[in-house]
């Protein structure tokens, strides 16, 4: 891990909707930590949430408001944790595993908290823990959920979604938008965009040359225009000046066979069309490691790759498996020798 000044973190943590596993899951994984790793971690989100949700666990953790606590310090009390605090407003209802404003506004308020001690260079890189986007919008934010907010926030053009395990990595063009709106969305610029972002990722991550594949849209590609022709006549010139400037990208090939290609070893990441058509495949394959990861943005931001879980939240139950997963992942972003994309 790289030497940080201190004050400065190489991960922020987010607490999520505060109705949700998000605390919990925080919890465990700062639990689980050894004291040096701790002594570069820094949460954000309200104070006695988080202790609560310690408390419920069994875990001893201290959480010290930032300015008191340095980072990358030997000497740094066991268990005790840095801490942004966003707090919830003085009588604010927020009940266990619901909906509400109340949540939905401090999930928005800690990214946005986070977002800023980044561009401040308190912190490498953001850790997400699950948002609900029902409370989000309940509480008059309204975007598709952390990759769209984090665009906004930080005024990127756009983002996209990559899904990241150990056997299996897909980049989408497009994610949270209806299967009609998906189809219009493949376009020349969103396809080399995409591919792009993907390529610079891994290279930053010390793959030289990266092997690309892109998904067909349609089935089988389309077979030659009676499926559809987009892949023909959008998709498969793409790929071609892609190859023409150098980057190692293959296609387009029939989705129901490029992801088993690629989880073989054949090719390090698969570009999927669509939400659906890149997620299913990598959610069997690694449902509790899959770490969700935010490209084409000016700040480096992983995150769990599920959701709130309200039927288990503030039970203990919840399993900090997928979180530990997007912790490993920003630390390697964090020691990493590049930039963001």
């Amino acid at each position: 891990m790289n030497e940080r000044a201190p004050g400065k973190f190489d991960i922020a943590i987010t607490m999520g909707d505060p109705a949700g596993v998000g605390p919990e899951i925080a919890c465990r994984a700062l639990a689980a930590m050894s004291d040096v790793e701790r002594a570069s971690t820094l949460v954000v989100g309200d104070p006695a949430i988080f202790r609560r949700a310690a408390r419920l666990l069994g875990v001893s953790l201290e959480f010290v408001p930032l300015d008191e606590q340095s980072s990358g310090t030997l000497g740094t009390a066991p268990g005790s944790v840095a801490i942004a605090a966003v707090e919830a407003p003085p009588g604010q209802d927020i009940p266990d595993g619901q909906v509400s404003a109340g949540a939905g506004d401090m999930a928005f308020r800690c990214i946005e908290a986070a977002v800023a001690l980044v561009q401040a260079g308190r912190a490498e890189v953001i850790v997400t823990a699950p948002l609900n986007k029902a409370a989000l919008h309940a509480a008059g934010h309204h975007y598709d959920g952390h990759t769209g907010m984090l665009a906004a926030l930080t005024g990127a053009p756009s983002s996209f979604m990559l899904l990241a395990s150990e056997r299996l990595s897909t980049l989408h063009v497009s994610t949270h938008v209806s299967l009609r709106e998906a189809i219009e969305r493949v376009t020349p610029e969103r396809i080399a965009a995409t591919v792009k972002a993907g390529h610079a990722h891994l290279v930053e991550l010390g793959n030289v040359r990266p092997r690309i594949a892109v998904a067909g849209l349609n089935p089988h590609c389309g077979e030659g225009g009676i499926f559809g022709d987009q892949d023909d006549r959008i998709i498969a010139p793409t790929l071609h000046a892609l190859r023409a400037e150098g980057i190692d990208v293959s296609g387009p090939i029939s989705a129901d066979t490029v992801f088993y290609r690629a989880s073989r070893g054949e090719f390090d990441l698969v570009v999927a069309q669509y939400h659906d058509q890149g997620h299913i495949p990598v959610k069997l394959i690694a449902f509790d490691t899959t770490v969700n990861v935010s490209l084409g943005l000016p700040i480096r931001r992983t995150s769990v790759d599920h959701g709130t879980a309200f039927d288990i939240a503030w039970q203990g139950r919840a399993d900090a498996t997928n979180m530990g997963a997007a912790i490993a992942y920003a630390r390697r972003l964090a020691s990493s020798p590049g930039t963001p994309a």
